[in-house]
This record gives C-alpha cells, sequence and structure tokens, in this order.
C-alpha cells in the first residue's frame, strides 16, 4: 500500500466510522421534505420558544408599519391576507417597525411565520430582510396549493453563520416546519442584530397569487444536532437521508436503466415533422443559405434552418462534464497543481477532468473537516472511479478557495455504460434530445457534440486575459472588461478563432454566444448600483485607464470648458487635467446623471463592436446571439448599445414566466430574441437541498411551471428560442465553483430522468411548431 492510498484511507475512517453510528441512528424521518415525520414527537418546535413578535406592539409599543407597494393586502388582527398581482413584474408587501427589532440580545434564534396558500397554485415567494444600514439577505420557497404550516429560517447561530460551500445547506433540525433557502448566495456575513424592514415579494407571475401570513415572529433555536451535514452524500452523489422515488441501490440498477433506454429510443415520434436540422418541415419553407439565420414570417421572428425551415431552438444548456465535481474539502501542498498559463482561454468552471499527478496526490490533507464530512463515501486513489477525481484551482464562492474535487455523475456513468462511459453517454445524449423532442443544445455543450453533426448547437466563448478591468458596486461573476483596453481586443480575436477551430465553419453551428451575464449594472436602483462601472472609471486617471481616456474624449466633445461641466454636474474642478486624473462623487444632478447614462451606452457599444466586428471577420456565416444578459443586470443602455451589433438578443429570465407587459420593450425593438437560460426546480422530493433560482413545490408542479413558462414564450412574436438550465442536477453538496447545488436537471446524478419533466417536455415539443405558427 502506497503512502498516499494509506492518506485517502485514513482520511476516511472517521467518515466510516460515522456511518456505522449513523446506519443505526439515520432513517427516512430525517427528510427535508414536505412528508411528515413518522415520530411527530421528533420535532423540535413542538415546544418553541417565541423571543419576539413581530406583527403585534413589543414593550415599546411598536407597531411595525404595513404597506402593498404593488400588492394587495388586507389584515384581521395578526394574520395578513396577501393578493400578489401579475400585472406588475415585482409585487411586494412590506413591513417596517417604527424602530428596528432588536435582536442582538436575544439568545441563537430563527425568523418563522406561519402561511396559507389559499391560491389555485403553488407559489414561489421571496423574503428580504434589511438591517437598518439598508443591508439584506434573500430567500425564498415555495408552498404547494392547501399548504398550511410553518416556513422559517436560521437568523443567528451556529446553523445561520456556517458556510457550508453550499446554495442550499441540509436542514438543521428534525421538524415538519419548512426551510426557506438562500435566494443565491448566502450573505451570511451580513449583520443582522437588528432588523429594519421585512418585504415579502413575488417575481415575474403569470397569474395573480394569493396567501395568508401570520405570527410572523422571532423564536429561539432548538439545540445543535451534532450530526448536522455529516454524511449526507452516499456512493452515488445521493442524498443518505431522503429515497427519492428514482434513488439507485446498487450497479446493477444503473445497468438496467441502460438497457431499457435502448428500446425507449426505437420510436421516433417527432422524425415525420422536423428536417434533417430540426426545423419544422410541414410548415413554411423559405430560402436556405446553407447555415442558419433569421428572419420574419407573418409578424413573427423565426431562426431559419440551413435548409430553409423554419426553427425554433429548444434544448438544455450546459451538456457537458465541466462544472458537475465538487469539492472534497481536501487540497494538496504541491502548489504545481494552481498553476495558470497567461495564454488560457477557458475560465476556470469550465474547464475539465484535471489529472493529478501522483506526486501531488501524495500531498493531499484535509483543508476543511465540515466539508469532508459530507462524504459517506469517495474512492481511494488507486481504485478505478479516481479518474473522476479533479482540481479547482480557484472558486468563486464559499469556504475553500481551491482543492480537489470529485464528479459523482461521471462515476456513474462508468457505472453505468462500462469502460467507454463517455462515448456511451454523447450518443446516448443525443438521442435523448431527439426522442423527448427538443431541436438544439444550447450554451455550453461538449465541443464533441459539435462533432457529431446530428443536433444543432450554439459554439461559446469567454474573453477572459490581463486586460484592464472597471468595478461596479456589485460584480455577480466578476469584473467588467474595459473594452477600451487593445488588450480586451487582442483577447477577444484570440477567443473566436478557437471557437472557429472547434466550429469548422459547419451548419450545424445555430450561433455564437461570446460571455455571460457581464456587470453592466443594474436596470434600476441608485446612481451607484446602475453606472458603478462608469463612476469606477471615472475615479481612475485616464492614463491608466484606456476607459477613461475614451470617456475624457467625449465629454470634451460635450463640454467646451470645464466650467460648463461643472455647472452641469455642480462640480468645482479647477481643469480638464484635475478631472482626468480621477474624481469620485458625493451627488449627482440630473445632467451628471444623463451624461453617466451616455458614458455607459458608449461603454456598451464599444464592447460589442470588438466583439461583433471580430465575430464578423472570422465568422461570417454564424449568427451572433448578443451576451445573454440576466435579467438582474440588464441596463437599458446596454440593450440600447446591443441592438445594432447583435443578430439575435439573448437574455437569461429566471421568473415564472415571460411577462408579456414587462418585456414589451422588445416588441419595438424588433430583433429576435432567445432566452439563454430558465430553469424549475424542487427541494421536497429531489433529495436536493435546493431547488434553483425558480422554485416548485414537487416533480409534478415543475412540469405543470415548466409548460406554462414554455407558453409564455411560445405566443411571443419577438420569440425565437429557450433554452433549459442545465441537462444534469447539480451536485448535491455544490458544484466546485461556487456552490450551487440545485435540482435543475432533466436527469438526476445517476443519470435519470425526471419522468415528470420529460413527459411535460415532450407534450410541449410535440406542437410547440404548430402552436408558433397559429395552426393549433
Amino acid at each position: 500500500m502506497n503512502q498516499n492510498k494509506t492518506k485517502r484511507l485514513s482520511i476516511k475512517s472517521v467518515v466510516i466510522a460515522g456511518l456505522i453510528t449513523c446506519l443505526s441512528s439515520c432513517s427516512d424521518s430525517d427528510s427535508n421534505s414536505m412528508p411528515p415525520l413518522a415520530d411527530k414527537n421528533a420535532d423540535v418546535f413542538l415546544q418553541e420558544q417565541v423571543l419576539l413578535d413581530l406583527l403585534g406592539p413589543d414593550d415599546a409599543g411598536n407597531v411595525p408599519d404595513i404597506s402593498a407597494e404593488t400588492a394587495k393586502i388586507s389584515q384581521q388582527q395578526n394574520q395578513l391576507e396577501i393578493e400578489f398581482k401579475a400585472s406588475e413584474h415585482i409585487s411586494a408587501v412590506t413591513l417596517t417597525p417604527q424602530s428596528p427589532w432588536q435582536l442582538s440580545v436575544l439568545p441563537a434564534h430563527n425568523l418563522a411565520f406561519d402561511v396559507t396558500n389559499t391560491g389555485t397554485e403553488s407559489i414561489h415567494f421571496y423574503l428580504e430582510i434589511a438591517n437598518p444600514d439598508e443591508d439584506v439577505q434573500k430567500r425564498s420557497i415555495s408552498i404547494p396549493v392547501g399548504f398550511s404550516g410553518t416556513v422559517y429560517f436560521p437568523l443567528s447561530g451556529k446553523e445561520a453563520l456556517t458556510d457550508t460551500g453550499m446554495w442550499g445547506d441540509a436542514p438543521p433540525w428534525k421538524t415538519e416546519d419548512q426551510l426557506m433557502i438562500w435566494r443565491s448566495w448566502r450573505a451570511s456575513q451580513v449583520d443582522m442584530s437588528s432588523l429594519a424592514q421585512l418585504r415579502f415579494f413575488t417575481i415575474g407571475l403569470l397569474n395573480d397569487q394569493s396567501l395568508t401570513l401570520s405570527n410572523i415572529r422571532i423564536r429561539e433555536n432548538p439545540e445543535s444536532d451534532p450530526d448536522w451535514m455529516k454524511h449526507v452524500v452516499d456512493e452515488y452523489g445521493q442524498n443518505t437521508k431522503v429515497q427519492t422515488s428514482l434513488h439507485v441501490t446498487d450497479d446493477a440498477e444503473l445497468v438496467a436503466q441502460a438497457k431499457q433506454q435502448i428500446e425507449d429510443f426505437r420510436n421516433n415520434a417527432y422524425a415525420e415533422q422536423r428536417s434533417k436540422f430540426g426545423g419544422f418541415s410541414q410548415g413554411p419553407k423559405l430560402e436556405g443559405t446553407g447555415y442558419f439565420r433569421v428572419a420574419k414570417h407573418d409578424g413573427k421572428w423565426w431562426m431559419v434552418d440551413p435548409e430553409g425551415y423554419l426553427f425554433f431552438s429548444h434544448g438544455p444548456a450546459n451538456v457537458r462534464m465541466a462544472n458537475l465535481s465538487t469539492l472534497t474539502g481536501v487540497d494538496y501542498k504541491d502548489d504545481s497543481i494552481r498553476y495558470r498559463s497567461p495564454d488560457e482561454v477557458t475560465p476556470e468552471d469550465s474547464i475539465g477532468i484535471v489529472n493529478i499527478p501522483e506526486q501531488t496526490q501524495q500531498t493531499s490533507f484535509v483543508t476543511l473537516p465540515l466539508r469532508h464530512q459530507m462524504f459517506r463515501w469517495l474512492p481511494s486513489y488507486d481504485q478505478s472511479l479516481a479518474k473522476h477525481y479533479s482540481y479547482r484551482r480557484s472558486t468563486h464562492k464559499g469556504p475553500i478557495a481551491h482543492g480537489e474535487t470529485f464528479n459523482f455523475y461521471r462515476a456513474n456513468l462508468e457505472r453505468k455504460y462500462g469502460d467507454d462511459f463517455m462515448q456511451s453517454w454523447y450518443e446516448t445524449t443525443m438521442k435523448r434530445m431527439k426522442h423527448w423532442g427538443f431541436t438544439s443544445f444550447g450554451n455550453w455543450v461538449d465541443p464533441q457534440f459539435y462533432r457529431a453533426q446530428q443536433v444543432p448547437y450554439f459554439a461559446n466563448g469567454w474573453i477572459i486575459g490581463d486586460f484592464q478591468t472597471l468595478s461596479g458596486k456589485v460584480n455577480h461573476w466578476g469584473k467588467m472588461p474595459d473594452p477600451f483596453d487593445p488588450v480586451f481586443a487582442q483577447r477577444a480575436k484570440i477567443t473566436i478563432e478557437r471557437i472557429s477551430e472547434q466550429v469548422k465553419n459547419s451548419p450545424w453551428c445555430a450561433g455564437i454566444f461570446i460571455d455571460n451575464e457581464k456587470s453592466w449594472g443594474e436596470r434600476q436602483g441608485s446612481v451607484e448600483a446602475r453606472y458603478g462601472v462608469i463612476l469606477d472609471a471615472l475615479s481612475k486617471d485616464a492614463l491608466s485607464s484606456p476607459a477613461k481616456a475614451a470617456f475624457m474624449v467625449q465629454l470634451q466633445q460635450q463640454y467646451s470648458t470645464i466650467v460648463q461641466l461643472n455647472q452641469a454636474w455642480n462640480t468645482q474642478f479647477t481643469s480638464w487635467q484635475q478631472l482626468a486624473s480621477g474624481a469620485t462623487f458625493d451627488d449627482y444632478t440630473q445632467a451628471h446623471v444623463d451624461d453617466l447614462s451616455a458614458l455607459l451606452t458608449r461603454l456598451g457599444e464599444q464592447y460589442f463592436i470588438v466583439v461583433h466586428n471580430t465575430l464578423e471577420q472570422v465568422m461570417p456565416n454564424h449568427l451572433y446571439m448578443g451576451a445573454r444578459m440576466a435579467n438582474w443586470g440588464m441596463p437599458d443602455e446596454i440593450i440600447k448599445a446591443s441592438v445594432t451589433y447583435s443578430d439575435v438578443l439573448s437574455f437569461n429570465i429566471y421568473e415564472d414566466g415571460v411577462q408579456e407587459h414587462h418585456w414589451k420593450f422588445l416588441e419595438s425593438v424588433d430583433l429576435p430574441v432567445v432566452i439563454g437560460e430558465f430553469h424549475i426546480g424542487t427541494a421536497t422530493d429531489s433529495g436536493l437541498y435546493n431547488p434553483g433560482i425558480v422554485h416548485a413545490s414537487d416533480q409534478q408542479d415543475r412540469a405543470r411551471k415548466y409548460k406554462a413558462y414554455m407558453q409564455s414564450v411560445i405566443e411571443k412574436p419577438y420569440m425565437v428560442g429557450a433554452h433549459w438550465f442545465q441537462y444534469v442536477d447539480e451536485p448535491i453538496t455544490g458544484r466546485a465553483f461556487d456552490g450551487e447545488n440545485a435540482n435543475i436537471g432533466l436527469v438526476n446524478v445517476t443519470d435519470t430522468p425526471y419522468p415528470e419533466l420529460i413527459e411535460a417536455v415532450q407534450q410541449v415539443t410535440a406542437s410547440m411548431y404548430q402552436k408558433r405558427l397559429g395552426t393549433q
């Protein structure tokens, strides 16, 4: 036995010992889902200790003001009846105390409230809590029709403050009360010892929804569970505490699944109505150019396939092995594993398996016991399944900066298909696409699918490198590139040439996505939130900042003298040189804000000019699909800038659906639009701890919400596609890059499709062309 194997086995000895204890005491009653506890007396909140009533008067007579910004409310004593409106993008009710609720003197506590769904559909709603400094935390939950019970989340204590490196944690206590889940990444460092506001709201509803809230309270935390977050993952990457209907218990089940799906693929119900490239062969035929293009037909935008058939792009994004691995809590002392080449064109989260040299493995050590103890099993380095270990040189969020990873999904593919598991996966995935009725892959697919030439795809690239950057107030995925920096243009050309080498001018390439959800700024909010990247540029010296230098030229062309600029901005600059050397601002006139807006437009134009012109030069036959703007970060100025330079606009819309009124402006833009990302998930019967961004109450409800979402897309005249994010569930312990651990896959970690969702997909794809054409 070599030294490394001894190290690996010693690491696991603690886990195995703990497992023996767990197997004798754990049961399905550890579930985080809606079904009740087997032993009601085990509910830790049966004898809850209420510390503060947030709806009633406190000792000082402090009663909160309740306002319905965009919702309808009525109040009866300690109960609020709320109707959230689909006519509003954000429908909200706020509770604001006369003076902040002081929680610092209380023992460790959680915020809880009773809720009843009085509507006819499940309701996904959010709760945002704010401190006096307006720092916020956001959580959300979906509750089914007829639900009446308690919802809670830890606000202080171990359960609230421990960063497990995951979006959604295992429920900390045994209870029937339902745990609210962080909205995206946790904001656990925000001081919530004093609460200044509670805000209940919905986003992007397709129908009005109603509920009642009562007994909003702060209550004392139960005693901490010593087994919380321990041994939550089995050898298949499944939840050890919850057995779902798709749970796998041995390798033989996986092999049997592989054999069964061969029979399932024999019948392709879509073959007669689809062209070679997935277009609608039974509909109108336009001019075929040999490549995908866009055109308007009878007042609606369409993609047109290479043969001339109308094409609607629908399918999964992120069909690849990258970003499916999870951190194990192990790292290596050998620094060579963390080396980065300045010539890299692939960001860290999109790199596939990294082979770890044996000499590096021998330097392994446990860097975070909390993380490592989550796993009931991991292979030793000399086992066959050890090939699914990899390494993450850096992370975006979480308590681990870098470390070893393991890909349970990839390991399950080997168990399912044998030694040639990757080739079997490619073939099976393409057969599933056709069997399920999808017409294309979305963004981020394994380039092996490019070469197969069986399913249309969207190629992608990232412009990364050592160019100047700009920082907004919030940088979601990283700082904004300075597109005026010549190095940015150089890196854009390198990236696009790499894409061109992979695509090889193939007609199967439906379009090109470059970058994703850039930090342009917020669409609404404070001046700093909207124009942070511009303010950052203005704070720099024009001699070292290409963006600042470009902005100085624009401002000097607009204002003939510094005196005129001072009059417009209410500033006191003595010369242009003083402004050029760097400036910050405490307040803003309307003229100043207008100029910031114009500079943001100029920044956006420069970005799109560089990308568009490079694509036009290197890949002239392929559509430029825009910058995949997130609905939280799509300033009007950037949309305006993108219109001139994009063939298709792309937005990632994580809401119940595409609201008619909120996206009406796209009709006047008069360009085709594709949804780059959307999804719906659930934590109730999936075995995962996070539903994703849009929540359903269970798998049946997930299927219902998917169909409603797609209907809202298909009926829009400007929509030409929608891509589901993503093909596979994220790891239950969080993807290595940032801890996302959501039920957002068409298939789970054992490569098993979710039957309810797939049935809904087939219902949608069987008629989407006819519905869009208006023939059904």
